[in-house]
């Protein structure tokens, strides 16, 4: 027969091997909670909820801007509206305004190679993840590794925007060089007129 001093402590040792798994399953609700912003808040930043993921692609809205299947916490939009990093494509009509020169163009690029798509974000070190039109700057990332933004450069598609700083300003300012050289896409009869107006101000761009 067991002393009770032994079945005492074995009880014990129970209790509190019991008590300790529901508290590490608690604390683990509640962190599940806390990054699902359940208390109001998102302590992880855009960079834990976009940055490295996939996401489909719900809308291309023109050569350069996407809407994706994940709900905006910031704007509170059921879709997150994404603005490609280092590049600028041509308008597409939108209302009363009626686009510019090639803007159709690069957007059926856009759409042809992600539009219903899945792709992969990725969020440009140290720099702040939104522009002033509260839309999420990204690369996107092809199933197949590609850079969509590159892309858009060597294709003639977007224009290499050098008003801001990233770390494929330089690739992407020799990339579209190239295309302008050989007359792809946009650069086989762009006019001077048609270049945006950060070009215009320096055609050696």
């Amino acid at each position: 027969m067991v002393p009770v001093s032994v079945r005492w402590r074995r009880r014990r040792i129970m209790r509190l091997s019991a008590a300790s798994l529901i508290a590490l399953a608690i604390a683990a609700a509640l962190a599940v909670a806390d990054r699902s912003g359940f208390f109001g808040r998102a302590p992880e930043g855009e960079f834990a909820r976009y940055d490295g993921k996939n996401f489909r692609v719900t809308k291309v809205v023109d050569g350069d801007t996407i809407d994706i299947d994940m709900p905006d916490l910031k704007t509170s939009h059921p879709h997150t509206r994404i603005r490609f990093w280092g590049v600028d494509t041509p308008e597409v009509p939108h209302g009363e305004k009626p686009g510019t020169y090639f803007g159709p163009e690069a957007a059926a690029y856009t759409r042809k190679l992600i539009q219903g798509q899945y792709v992969r974000l990725e969020l440009e070190p140290a720099k702040k993840p939104r522009d002033k039109y509260d839309r999420l700057l990204a690369w996107i990332y092809l199933s197949d590794g590609r850079l969509l933004n590159r892309l858009l450069v060597e294709e003639g598609c977007a224009y290499a925007d050098p008003r801001f700083d990233h770390h494929l300003k330089g690739e992407f300012a020799r990339l579209q060089k190239k295309a302008r050289t050989a007359g792809r896409g946009l650069w086989k009869s762009v006019k001077p007129e048609d270049l945006p107006y950060y070009m215009q101000q320096d055609s050696n761009r």
